[in-house]
């Protein structure tokens, strides 16, 4: 039995997204899916997707990144000693040392939260015991990034794409393997269902605190170097890879988002850009039909061998002039070319009937790990 199918693409979609779509709606449990304008197709279930469920739920429509989102706050002070000289490549030279890509080096490893939830098994505890220090605060790799950009009335804001590291793909994998059916599902009135719950909550609280420590630290650094001054009532998060139980059209779903923001009607949201592009701060407009949804941000055009087969440093270098990057990364980061995502206008666009735009902010700096 196929479902409802709803649609905020701005552009004709894939024979292989639309194939995609179509396994999906024949999945038991599946009874809503909406199409958000970010949308790409992956190998399993692409991003930009929100999935209702009834009864059941599915790890893979939630992805290994749980919890993964995007945080953001606002900074008091002049910011145009940023431009000047070579003050831009120092921020990046200390973001190097303060947010590693990857891990903490020994000896700097930070404390877990005091709030941290429980993992559901010892041994799920123990490996987020064994990894969790030494990547907390950690940006990663591919999209995640760390933004300072600037909005129209002047004010500069500190943005962290990141999600839960290393902890969240390994707590989806061992659920996985009890999952059942085509879409790999778990029964929500289960034991096991469950267990995934309780981990996913762990992983979305991780990734949480992590965005968190990286926007305070690197607010601590702008306001020792540039003298800015955090603004502590701006700070705004919101994860797009998550799972949870709400009321639409009077039934009780479990509503999956993979690449997409919770966008109930005056929720606020974050929709970011390419790294050449402005990012938005919107509120939803608790449109029925996408369950509340909107887009998670651009959402990629290009695969990355694409962008690789596409894009050399020096089309990199002319997509994002006039931003602050480490030359030294270009050659690097072509896969993150502006070029192979989406026009971040069009999906804004595309969406105006999901979520309306509070302030428009273009990037000034950009710190990303290839």
């Amino acid at each position: 039995m196929s479902v409802p199918t709803f649609h905020w693409t701005h552009e004709p979609i894939s024979s292989d997204l639309r194939r995609g779509l179509e396994r999906l709606a024949r999945v038991p449990g599946v009874v809503h899916l909406a199409v958000m304008p970010d949308v790409f197709q992956a190998a399993h279930i692409g991003a930009g997707l929100v999935l209702g469920g009834e009864g059941w739920f599915f790890p893979e429509a939630v992805g290994g990144d749980m919890g993964c989102g995007v945080a953001t706050l606002r900074l008091r002070g002049d910011p145009g000693p940023l431009r000047e000289g070579g003050v831009g490549l120092v921020l990046l030279r200390d973001l190097g040392r303060l947010v590693p890509i990857l891990r903490h080096p020994r000896g700097r490893t930070p404390a877990l939260p005091d709030d941290l939830p429980p993992a559901s098994t010892p041994g799920l505890q123990a490996l987020v015991e064994r990894l969790g220090p030494g990547q907390l605060g950690t940006l990663g790799r591919g999209n995640h990034f760390l933004e300072l950009q600037q909005d129209d009335d002047g004010d500069l804001w500190v943005m962290v794409h990141s999600g839960s590291r290393g902890i969240g793909p390994a707590l989806r994998d061992h659920h996985r393997a009890f999952a059942a059916g085509p879409l790999a599902g778990l029964e929500a009135d289960s034991d096991q269902g469950r267990a995934y719950l309780q981990d996913l909550a762990l992983a979305r609280a991780f990734a949480r605190a992590s965005r968190e420590r990286m926007v305070l630290v690197t607010a601590a650094l702008l306001e020792r170097r540039l003298g800015l001054v955090a603004d502590a009532g701006s700070f705004l998060d919101c994860d797009h890879n998550h799972l949870q139980p709400e009321e639409h059209g009077g039934r009780r779903l479990w509503v999956h988002r993979k690449g997409a923001i919770a966008a109930a009607r005056g929720q606020p949201g974050l929709v970011p850009g390419s790294m050449g592009d402005a990012s938005f701060h919107t509120v939803g407009r608790g449109h029925p039909d996408a369950l509340g949804s909107s887009s998670h941000g651009a959402g990629r055009q290009l695969s990355r061998l694409e962008a690789r087969g596409r894009f050399d440093r020096y089309a990199l270098a002319d997509q994002v002039r006039g931003v602050v990057v480490d030359p030294r990364q270009l050659r690097r980061l072509v896969e993150e070319a502006p070029r192979a995502y989406k026009p971040i206008h069009r999906v804004m666009k595309a969406q105006r009937d999901l979520c309306g735009p509070v302030r428009r902010l273009a990037p000034v700096l950009c710190y990303k790990g290839a």
